[in-house]
């Protein structure tokens, strides 16, 4: 593997290129004409704009970032997260044009891209699912024979869903048939794919993930846990590990599962099991996400352990030199999303140019991010504009040292998230670990 073609932009395409510096291997930076000057594109070796603004022209151009590959003789291509990452037809294009791409097989994509397939493969090697419908359901009669066994409320979820896009929550007969038809036309909108499946809605849960490592020969270890239930519309917003409520026992059965998950689909990469942990500690198979995450930098933080330098080394074929016995966990992780939207104004999106900027440092605080003085976010993209991440002995230092990270951040001349994330990590139920999905709702916004 010698020249890397980085299919995405922002944080984690810097992210990415950092890492390959630090492995010898060249860069390439794809960019939108809205990105010129992106940092990006002065980081990697290269630089070669792939279309307009538009991202359908641009990075989600399969065509263009191929022919950007074959122009700079990049070996390989690393999608990053979002945009095609997830993208079955491009990592088959990616195949057949000799082209690696670095994340799982373009099959394991499509099988596990598919929520209610990989929810019934899940079913057949033991990994617990929630009650739900046996596969997708296709129309009103058979959604209220589904809805009836299983008990409302219930979840109505894109099957090709993502980004909490395409999910609905009926709590009764009488919401179902309009709801049906709400959440089929936002798949179809969102993935181009109208089927949905049906499942239990689980109360007050906890949204738990494992990470996991999967090389070509059969090996597959998790690294833990990341607690990420702190969301707004079934958007991440504050992630931390380990989580409050995962103990050793559980945090074994968990990655166990999350292993099994891997291996029954084939899977290779790096890769995340999603789980919903209920007020009984039963957890749930949720998903599986064929991608590096957005927040992988705080299993990166008590784990020592390099994700995307992993992630690579697997797509050029080396085998894990990591057991399941070398995996330790020290201390305690805590990430935030500073996103360029107005809390205040409904999170509406502002995009615009940072007149200052300072971010925070200082022992066991990592930012992650692809903004400068004088870069203008344009209005094109995703609101995420960095991450701070805090690594502190226990979680009591982690949220003091989070606090102290957010007083530091100036970003002048756009909004921001930050007095909002600020509000969530000194307000007392989180401070005790004492919250789920809905902590945002009833918590903050009430």
């Amino acid at each position: 593997m010698n020249k890397i073609l980085i299919a995405n932009r922002g944080e984690i395409a810097v992210r990415i290129i950092r890492a390959c510096k630090e492995m010898n291997i060249k860069t390439v930076a794809v960019y939108s004409e809205a990105d010129k000057d992106a940092l990006h594109t002065r980081l990697a070796d290269e630089a070669i704009c792939i279309g307009p603004a538009n991202s359908k022209q641009s990075y989600l151009n399969i065509k263009n970032i191929i022919e950007a590959a074959y122009l700079t003789k990049a070996d390989s291509i690393h999608p990053g997260f979002g945009f095609l990452s997830e993208n079955a037809q491009f990592a088959k294009i990616c195949e057949e044009s000799n082209i690696k791409f670095i994340g799982p097989k373009s099959n394991v994509i499509n099988l596990l891209g598919n929520k209610s397939n990989s929810k019934e493969l899940m079913k057949k090697v033991g990994v617990p699912v929630i009650p739900g419908s046996e596969g997708s359901v296709n129309n009103i009669e058979d959604a209220i024979i589904v809805c009836k066994e299983i008990g409302y409320p219930v979840l109505l979820k894109a099957a090709s869903g993502g980004g909490g896009k395409g999910i609905r929550i009926v709590n009764s007969p009488d919401e179902l048939a309009q709801n049906l038809n709400i959440v089929k036309q936002e798949a179809k909108n969102a993935f181009n794919d109208d089927e949905i499946y049906i499942e239990k809605f689980i109360k007050e849960p906890r949204h738990v993930e494992i990470q996991i490592l999967a090389d070509e020969y059969g090996n597959v270890v998790h690294l833990g846990e990341r607690d990420c239930t702190i969301q707004r519309n079934h958007q991440k917003i504050i992630e931390e590990t380990p989580s409050t409520i995962i103990d050793e026992k559980l945090r074994n059965k968990m990655g166990e599962a999350a292993i099994k998950a891997a291996k029954a689909a084939g899977y290779t990469s790096c890769g995340t099991v999603e789980f919903l942990v209920d007020s009984d500690k039963n957890f749930y198979f949720m998903e599986m996400n064929t991608r590096i995450q957005v927040e992988h930098p705080i299993t990166e933080m008590v784990t020592g352990i390099d994700l995307v330098k992993e992630q690579i080394r697997i797509a050029a074929g080396e085998e894990l030199k990591i057991t399941q016995k070398d995996i330790g966990f020290k201390g305690h992780s805590i990430e935030c999303r500073i996103n360029a939207e107005n809390p205040s104004k409904n999170f509406m999106p502002s995009p615009g140019k940072i007149n200052e900027l300072n971010l925070p440092g200082g022992n066991g605080i990592r930012v992650d991010t692809a903004i400068y003085s004088g870069y203008v976010i344009p209005p094109n993209y995703d609101s995420m504009i960095a991450k701070i991440i805090v690594h502190g002995v226990n979680r009591n230092e982690a949220i003091s040292k989070m606090k102290r990270a957010l007083e530091e951040l100036v970003i002048d001349g756009i909004d921001t998230n930050r007095d909002f994330l600020f509000d969530i990590i000194r307000n007392p139920d989180f401070i005790r670990g004492n919250y789920d999905t809905s902590f945002i709702e009833k918590k903050i916004l009430n």
